[in-house]
């Protein structure tokens, strides 16, 4: 049994699904590909922004109570010990560890921990140094405690600015993760545009073509009286077409040499 042939429509109606699908496909893994490196980069650079806010949170509160403290040892007549939140002190630090987005950062979130333990241990000497009649709070303060709370601004600074340093890597990874999701994007267009060429060279030469040359064809036949004889190989309606033209156009050939015959006979009659 033959195989049942394509017309001209169902090639034409197969040629354009075969782009609009490549171009359909391309379009969903583009547009995937975006949203999935899009929602990963957004976390990555929202932990980066809550990490270096409460690095800043961190900063500002030893540097409040080291000024306290420093208030208080400036105040000879004030025995009161200032007021400092540890535990959230140690959850911010916690936090900040917990949420690392690599190793050095974690070990940077360490140092802080062992830093702000060190500060604080010694800050609690505080009031026995005021109660003290031996010990000068001018010199502990200056020679004990500031050289703990400038490690510890110097680790807290440290690790904001490896923060800072993710957050400008995750900024450029967005950057570079927007144009590897607009790749396939840029090669559906790229194929579209291949397929569009490659239909545009199939119309031209299976169809355009035969067509001007069937034209042609017929008007030599009917101007000049040559015989149509174009043929092309082929199975559908195009070459079915070229061939009734073929048919009809020897048909019309001994119609007319009929008449030219039963003419002419007459003429030789009436002679």
């Amino acid at each position: 049994m033959a195989a049942k042939r394509l017309s001209l429509r169902a090639k034409m109606y197969l040629s354009l699904i075969a782009i609009a699908v490549v171009l359909l496909i391309s379009s969903i893994i583009s547009v995937m590909e975006y949203r999935s490196m899009s929602s990963y980069v957004s976390d990555m650079i929202a932990d980066n922004i809550r990490s270096i806010n409460a690095a800043q949170k961190l900063s500002e509160a030893a540097n409040a109570y080291n000024l306290d403290i420093l208030a208080v040892i400036g105040d000879e007549s004030s025995m009161a010990v200032p007021y400092f939140d540890r535990e959230a002190f140690a959850r911010r630090c916690d936090s900040l560890r917990v949420g690392a987005a690599s190793t050095a950062i974690e070990h940077l979130a360490d140092s802080v921990q062992y830093s702000f333990a060190a500060y604080m241990l010694t800050s609690l000497e505080l009031q026995d140094v005021l109660q003290s009649d031996f010990i000068d709070t001018r010199s502990w303060y200056f020679e004990r405690l500031q050289p703990r709370y400038n490690r510890l601004r110097g680790d807290i600074d440290s690790l904001s600015d490896a923060i800072y340093d993710k957050l400008a890597d995750n900024s450029v990874t967005f950057e570079s993760a927007f144009y590897r999701s607009i790749i396939p994007g840029m090669v559906a267009v790229a194929v579209g545009l291949l397929l569009i060429l490659m239909l545009l060279f199939f119309l031209n030469v299976y169809y355009v073509n035969p067509l001007y040359r069937i034209l042609r064809s017929l008007k030599n036949y009917r101007t000049y009286g040559r015989a149509y004889a174009y043929e092309f190989d082929g199975d559908d309606q195009l070459a079915e077409l070229n061939r009734s033209v073929g048919e009809l156009a020897r048909e019309h050939s001994l119609l007319r040499k009929r008449l030219a015959d039963i003419k002419k006979a007459r003429d030789n009659c009436e002679k």
